[in-house]
């Protein structure tokens, strides 16, 4: 790398010094994003529910030179979270990472079902944000929502109503969030993923359903978690530092085929 390449790095997307905090790191996009902001210079904690996957994920980590440590969390439970940011302490960047979704039409929904989709994508990103803001404002951090194409008003399909619902408020709650905290310092932004492969969907996406969905796609594949890596890091980066309130779509032109 040149001089002139590392100095444009450096003003665009170098995290060295910066602390970041991944909820649903355990595994796919966040387990992905987690290293991504370490390789770029970020010291990362990973925070799930499962501690023990987390410690074997955290040394995986130490071993590429990437500094990271582990918290115990469940997003849906605001005594847990508050434990956790008590002890994490301030971060410089925060992601709101964690989410499930289901797989029966609405009507059909259970309550439970429901409750489970939106306390883990909303109200726990909510949960998240609010008991992490007093130290990303001592540290002008930012966050980063993870949403989805199917919550930020681009389509949406059956089977996946609480899903949607619960991305499309995340949008809006970083839309919000963003207003509120930018005289405090701190940028929020959303990141609306298409279809991307992970360990979790690999074999579906393998069978005759999934190479249906994959041909809707204009580009005819699946984006890969490496292809999100760019987004993330104009979003959280130095580089973008006017930006707040903005949601990145990365899918593939995916949206161009079902808006």
């Amino acid at each position: 790398m040149s001089a002139a390449q590392s100095a444009l790095f450096q003003r665009l997307f170098d995290l060295t010094g910066k602390r970041a905090l991944i909820t649903g790191a355990s595994s796919g996009i966040g387990a992905h994003l987690a290293r991504t902001l370490g390789q770029a210079g970020a010291d990362v904690v990973l925070a799930a529910r499962s501690e023990d996957k987390l410690e074997r994920y955290a040394a995986q980590l130490r071993s590429e030179q990437i500094g990271a440590e582990v918290v115990a969390m469940d997003v849906t439970d605001a005594a847990s979270v508050g434990a956790a940011a008590e002890a994490v302490g301030a971060v410089d960047i925060l992601v709101n990472n964690s989410g499930v979704s289901g797989h029966e039409m609405l009507m059909d929904t259970a309550e439970a079902d429901w409750d489970r989709v939106l306390d883990t994508n909303l109200k726990g990103a909510w949960l998240v944000s609010k008991a992490f803001a007093p130290g990303l404002i001592a540290q002008q951090g930012v966050i980063l929502k993870v949403a989805s194409i199917l919550g930020a008003g681009l389509g949406v399909l059956k089977t996946v109503g609480p899903y949607a619902a619960s991305k499309a408020g995340l949008v809006q709650l970083t839309k919000a969030m963003a207003l509120e905290l930018a005289r405090d310092g701190v940028r929020v932004n959303a990141l609306a993923p298409g279809y991307t492969e992970t360990p979790i969907n690999a074999e579906f996406f393998a069978t005759p359903a999934g190479q249906k969905m994959i041909r809707a796609i204009p580009q005819r594949r699946l984006a890969q978690p490496e292809d999100l890596d760019a987004a993330v890091l104009s979003l959280v980066g130095p580089g973008g530092r006017a930006t707040t309130g903005t949601v990145i779509v990365v899918d593939g032109g995916h949206t161009l085929a079902i808006s």
